[in-house]
């Protein structure tokens, strides 16, 4: 089974999580790949939605219920550093562990995976 894939990595994702997430066998595109780095937030999750991919943030915007509302999009993973880079790893073995155990787009689709280092909370 393929795992997860597709997602967009906004360009406040560092290339070393980028790359731990391919290590990982999951295919993700940069931003800066698809679009200019300074691209608003409204371009940024619509060229998501054109490239049938789930946005992977540490925008807090994107965690907006109301500016974002998951039921409209095919995914948002926000991770929650808070300024502390220092637990970048730790949110990645929980990523990766939930995105092993969830390999299909399905769960995915309509919801806000808000990503903390002792949690995933999920929204609708």
């Amino acid at each position: 089974m393929k795992p997860w894939c597709d997602g967009l990595a906004d360009h406040c994702i560092s290339n070393s999580i980028v790359r731990r997430l391919q290590e990982a066998a999951h295919e993700v595109v940069r931003l800066r790949d698809v679009l200019p780095m300074e691209s608003a937030d409204p371009v940024v999750i619509a060229k998501a939605q054109e490239i049938d991919a789930i946005l992977l943030s540490m925008n807090g915007d994107f965690a907006d219920l109301l500016s974002y509302p998951p039921g409209k999009y095919k995914g948002i993973i926000a991770l929650q550093m808070r300024n502390h880079p220092e637990i970048s790893e730790q949110l990645m073995i929980r990523l990766i562990a939930y995105l092993t155990a969830h390999p299909r787009m399905a769960p995915y689709r309509g919801k806000l995976l808000v990503v903390e280092v002792n949690r995933i909370r999920i929204r609708d």
